[in-house]
């Protein structure tokens, strides 16, 4: 296992087979600063290739989840300059937005399950990010707000894409036009998050039992669970029945299995081979 990078906005910890990323900037509300929106995938990708984690925990510091975007992310006109040609304006924004969108997506993309455990306030753009998580759970103080309408312009890195997926869509359409906020009571009654707990320390020491019974599990096993589901949120289900078949004749092996079986015999936990890292073309 290589040594991790050393991130501004994040505390990495690798053990059994669990990674955990803490936002690590509580003084300034754990804000998405620029270095955030670079660091994050680099992270993600950091952790599928350098380490044996086999689930991805991401979690909070101080009084808040996060307080969402920075806007000295738009404030820089070397990124979004301000003057100049409109339409040359408006195609650098464009790139610009994709680029953020790709961020929060790498916690999609990633073979790995990502478990976030919300304390205190999820406000915009984390909003953005937790939606692209595979599962959430939160404290009883926990709130969440799509805070881009009140600030005046449109969420648009993800928010607004994937909630109606995770929650009744007329349910969504008032928590965007309207920017109010929607607590953990409510946020769990409606199936956006899986768990509510009285305590941060509650909340992690749970999460973390979930992040442990994934992590025993065949990792292949649970890798194309995640890529089934997502193609299917996206997809008919004829054309996710398909690629399900195309998968699973190639991906299914028979060892995962026979060790379950052996496992199950001996009263044992299983022990399964971890997948080959995520690397670069020709990366040693």
């Amino acid at each position: 296992m290589s040594e991790l990078a050393n991130y501004e906005s994040f505390n990495i910890e690798v053990k059994d087979h669990i990674a955990h990323v803490q936002f690590s900037r509580p003084e300034a509300l754990n804000t998405m600063n620029k270095a955030f929106w670079l660091e994050l995938p680099r992270c993600v990708q950091d952790i599928e290739a350098n380490t044996d984690a086999r689930v991805i925990v991401i979690s909070s510091t101080g009084k808040h989840f996060s307080a969402g975007m920075d806007l000295g992310v738009f404030s820089d006109p070397k990124s979004v300059p301000m003057s100049g040609d409109p339409g040359r304006m408006a195609e650098n924004l464009r790139r610009v937005v994709l680029q953020l969108q790709d961020t929060l997506s790498s916690l999609e993309k990633v073979r790995l399950p990502v478990l976030a455990a919300v304390h205190g306030g999820c406000i915009g753009g984390a909003l953005d990010l937790v939606c692209a998580a595979d599962s959430r759970y939160c404290t009883s103080d926990a709130y969440f707000t799509i805070k881009e309408t009140e600030l005046g312009m449109t969420a648009d890195v993800g928010t607004l894409q994937r909630l109606p997926k995770l929650m009744p869509e007329g349910v969504v359409r008032e928590l965007a036009y309207t920017g109010r906020k929607f607590g953990a009571e409510e946020a769990h009654r409606l199936g956006f998050v899986n768990s509510v707990y009285e305590t941060q320390e509650a909340m992690l020491e749970g999460v973390m039992s979930i992040a442990a019974q994934i992590a025993a599990n065949s990792p292949l096993a649970v890798t194309g669970c995640k890529e089934m589901i997502n193609f299917s949120r996206d997809h008919s289900v004829e054309d996710s029945l398909r690629y399900m078949a195309t998968w699973q004749s190639g991906m299914f092996r028979p060892t995962d299995m026979m060790k379950s079986f052996q496992a199950k015999a001996q009263k044992q936990a299983p022990a399964y081979d971890d997948l080959f890292p995520v690397k670069g073309l020709f990366e040693n």
